[in-house]
């Protein structure tokens, strides 16, 4: 086993999870595979896919608030996401990253 540092100063959680019950809320319905593309597509354009990683994450338990981002090492949550909140978004990332 080799340990190591975390290569990036960003991690970017967003939950794309699907729930079998269509009853039940989940980000994965609600766009988050599409916020996760974008968020990456952003990231790339910015020059900061060495710094910053935006990843795919399973359920993160506040279904009904989603889709649901964690942004660490800040700990900085994002909810009720919606596609025009990306740049927004992004601006947060890199500005807690200057």
């Amino acid at each position: 086993m080799n340990k190591n540092s975390v290569p990036y100063k960003k991690m970017v959680l967003v939950c794309t999870n699907i729930k079998e019950d269509l009853t039940k809320p989940c980000c994965g319905r609600k766009n988050g595979d599409e916020i996760l593309t974008r968020l990456r597509d952003k990231v790339r354009e910015s020059n900061l896919s060495d710094v910053i990683r935006v990843s795919k994450a399973g359920c993160l338990g506040k279904c009904s608030y989603g889709p649901n981002i964690m942004v660490f090492p800040e700990g900085t949550w994002y909810s009720e996401v919606k596609i025009e909140d990306i740049e927004e978004i992004i601006d947060d990332i890199t500005r807690v990253n200057d």
